[in-house]
């Protein structure tokens, strides 16, 4: 076989590559010297992103990425040559990995809230038809469609991840030329053709989506805990509607037993018929109460299943007990902790960590992807074979990514002070519930030490002193108002006080119907890399 064509199109080019400092548009700095991004009054040093679990893995063992110690989370804005590593494969809720997946598996355990106070199981109305908060919980994980819906977004940064890591596929073809002449054939022939991806573009594309990935699997973690805590406060709420039910009924009977002993009295001419009167006033704005009462519990109960996402569930009496007494709580101790466990601040570092990856895949665009083409046929003017090798790349001479390595950049100073403001955002979010909680905790202790039993003391003394005729009855009415507001008061602040222990117990996370946040990347970074512009 004869080559008759046999030409090579190549050059080597050498691309610098620089980027735009954040805060100081219109300053250029060399990639080898990337200035950190600007900060707060506190240098962002403080900030102790997350590593990818993976990196975790390998140098802790397989430990939950919530226990890690935010010391040992340094990310890689420090030390930017410090690799990104591909992190490990977290499966959202019924995600099966593929067996031909090159990524080390992990998986991310269903988190563990602080104790909550221990139900109080009842036996009253049929404790087959009770339910229990952990019932409750169990049964919201399952069904709530906002943690189904953060999941199939998981799936679909997944699915992106392999799909931005392709390698192009070859190109095959058919060639004819000066056909007709010399009343010939011509030249007659086919090629193949193949892109050859050079700088590792496809490889950090996956390293971009994986840490995308790994961002919204932390989503999906979040999600539940907001599911989690909005099933507490719901049942709190809930509970205490129904505590406030079999008060109004209690108070019923002893308001009617108060309006038998007036009618009593008015017959043996021992009360006036004013008395009569005012208990059957009484009895009568206490059964509104009642009413109100079960109003209030039929809403909370659809409130709670409707988080739950179990709707045709029909109401039954909840077991549990509303906290009598709960320890005070140290502000910077729980900080620390929220600091250390919150999901939400995990998905900041992941998405710290993915405009860094984001930045590293723009700096390495420039580099000139290989087309490289072979050809053989036949020349049947002359009877003979030949060959045809070509290989061709762009020349970046006027587009050298420079937009696209600034663009990164400004999003990689964006997610950085994002990871400050959050932190910011959850001492704020603290300083709300730790506040209703000790509030609720004072009211709680005061009622329990001293106003019940008071308020107790004195609807029983006015009562033996009214049937003694040493008060009037209008004394015994003041007495059991008070008793009863007084009671009605002391549920609503364990209520309170449940409510707000919950949410700190939650991560200040709630919002259980809240869309979870949409995933709006796709595969364009492949094309990107395709295209070698």
């Amino acid at each position: 076989m004869k080559f008759r064509h046999y030409f090579i199109q190549s050059s080597l080019v050498v691309v610098p590559t620089f980027v735009i400092g954040c805060g100081t548009l219109g300053t250029y700095y060399a990639k080898t010297e990337l200035p950190n991004p600007p900060q707060t009054s506190r240098e962002l040093v403080d900030v102790k992103e997350s590593t990818s679990i993976a990196d975790t893995k390998n140098s802790l063992g397989d430990v939950r990425a919530n226990d890690i110690p935010l010391d040992v989370q340094k990310t890689f804005i420090e030390n930017s040559d410090t690799p990104i590593k591909l992190a490990a494969e977290i499966l959202p809720v019924d995600f099966e990995s593929s067996s031909s997946s090159t990524y080390e598996a992990s998986y991310l355990r269903e988190p563990e809230g602080l104790p909550l106070p221990e139900p109080e199981e009842s036996t009253e109305h049929g404790e087959s038809q009770s339910v229990g908060l952990p019932e409750l919980v169990e049964l919201a994980l399952k069904h709530n469609p906002s943690i189904q819906q953060a999941s199939a977004t998981a799936h679909k940064a997944s699915g992106l991840r392999t799909q931005v890591g392709l390698k192009p596929n070859p190109l095959i073809g058919y060639f004819g030329e000066e056909m007709g002449s010399d009343s010939s054939a011509g030249l007659q022939g086919a090629f193949v053709s193949q892109t050859f991806i050079t700088g590792g573009k496809l490889e950090a594309n996956r390293r971009v989506l994986d840490q995308d990935y790994q961002s919204i699997l932390w989503e999906v973690e979040t999600q539940r805990y907001r599911v989690r805590t909005d099933v507490r406060i719901r049942f709190y709420e809930a509970l205490a509607a129904q505590r406030r039910l079999e008060l109004a009924k209690n108070f019923l009977a002893v308001a009617t037993k108060g309006r038998d002993l007036a009618q009593e009295r008015f017959d043996v001419q021992e009360g006036a018929r004013p008395d009569v009167l005012q208990s059957e006033i009484q009895l009568s704005e206490i059964e509104i109460i009642r009413q109100r009462a079960a109003v209030e519990y039929q809403a909370a109960w659809n409130a709670l299943v409707a988080v739950v996402g179990l709707t045709e569930m029909t109401p039954r009496r909840l077991r549990g007990q509303l906290p009598e007494q709960l320890d005070e709580k140290d502000f910077e101790t729980l900080y620390q902790e929220l600091l250390n466990t919150s999901p939400e601040l995990q998905t900041a570092y992941a998405r710290l960590n993915t405009a860094r990856a984001q930045m590293k895949r723009q700096d390495i665009q420039a580099i000139p992807n290989i087309t490289g083409q072979l050809g053989v046929g036949r020349d049947n003017g002359i009877g003979e074979n030949f060959a045809n090798v070509q290989l061709s790349l762009p020349l970046p001479i006027h587009n050298r990514n420079q937009g696209n390595i600034q663009a990164a950049y400004a999003d990689y100073c964006r997610a950085s002070q994002d990871v400050a403001r959050l932190k910011l955002a959850i001492r704020s979010r603290l300083v709300n519930a730790l506040r209703t909680y000790h509030q609720s905790l004072v009211s709680v202790n005061q009622y329990a030490s001293t106003i019940l039993p008071k308020s107790q003391e004195s609807m029983n003394l006015s009562e033996q002193a009214y049937i003694a005729g040493e008060f009037d009855f209008l004394r015994v009415l003041v007495a059991r108002r008070t008793y009863f507001e007084t009671n009605l008061s002391y549920v609503q602040a364990r209520a309170d006080l449940a409510i707000a222990n919950a949410r700190i117990e939650g991560l200040l996370l709630s919002g259980g119907l809240t869309a979870p946040v949409e995933y709006g990347r796709d595969d364009s970074l492949r094309g990107q890399a395709l295209s070698g512009q």
